[in-house]
C-alpha cells in the first residue's frame, strides 16, 4: 500500500476513530467481558495493566471470545487476550493505520493523542472499510 495516493490519503485517524476505549482488568472473567462487548456492541476491549497506571497491554477481540467459547475456556480477560496492543497517532494518515493493521495482522488499533501521549480512542478495520467505501459510521 502506498501512502498518499489511495482513497484514504486525505483522512486522518482522528477522522475515523471512536473516542474512548472500553477497558477491563486482566482478572475480569471472560464471560463478563463478553457481556460488556455484547451490551456495548463492540468487537474489542482493551485489557489494562494495573501495575502500569492502567495502560492497555492487550486486546480481547470478539474472535478471542469465540475461540474461548469453542474450547470451553472459563478464564479471564488476561488469559484470553491474544492480541498485543498496537498503536497509531490520532494525527496519522488513515492509510497508515490500515497498513499497520495489515502488517501486524490486527483489526483494532489503540489511538494515541499526540499532545498527551495517552490513549484517546480506538480505530477498527471496519472504520477503515467504511472510510474506504465513503461511509461515515462514526458520525
Amino acid at each position: 500500500m502506498s501512502l498518499g495516493a489511495g482513497p484514504l490519503a486525505h483522512l486522518r485517524v482522528h477522522d475515523a476513530m471512536h473516542t474512548g476505549i472500553l477497558t477491563t482488568d486482566s482478572a475480569t472473567p471472560l464471560r463478563v467481558v463478553a457481556r460488556l462487548m455484547a451490551e456495548q456492541r463492540v468487537h474489542a476491549v482493551a485489557v489494562t495493566d494495573t501495575d502500569n497506571a492502567g495502560q492497555p497491554w492487550a486486546i480481547v477481540s470478539a474472535l478471542d471470545v469465540a475461540a474461548a467459547a469453542t474450547s470451553g475456556l472459563e478464564g479471564t480477560a488476561g488469559e484470553a487476550a491474544a492480541t498485543a496492543v498496537v498503536t497509531v497517532s490520532a494525527a496519522d494518515p488513515l492509510e497508515h493505520a490500515a497498513s499497520v493493521m495489515v502488517e501486524h495482522r490486527v483489526s483494532h488499533l489503540i489511538v494515541i493523542d499526540p499532545g498527551s501521549g495517552h490513549p484517546a480512542g480506538i480505530v477498527s478495520s471496519l472504520d477503515i472499510v467504511a472510510a474506504y467505501a465513503g461511509a461515515t459510521p462514526w458520525m
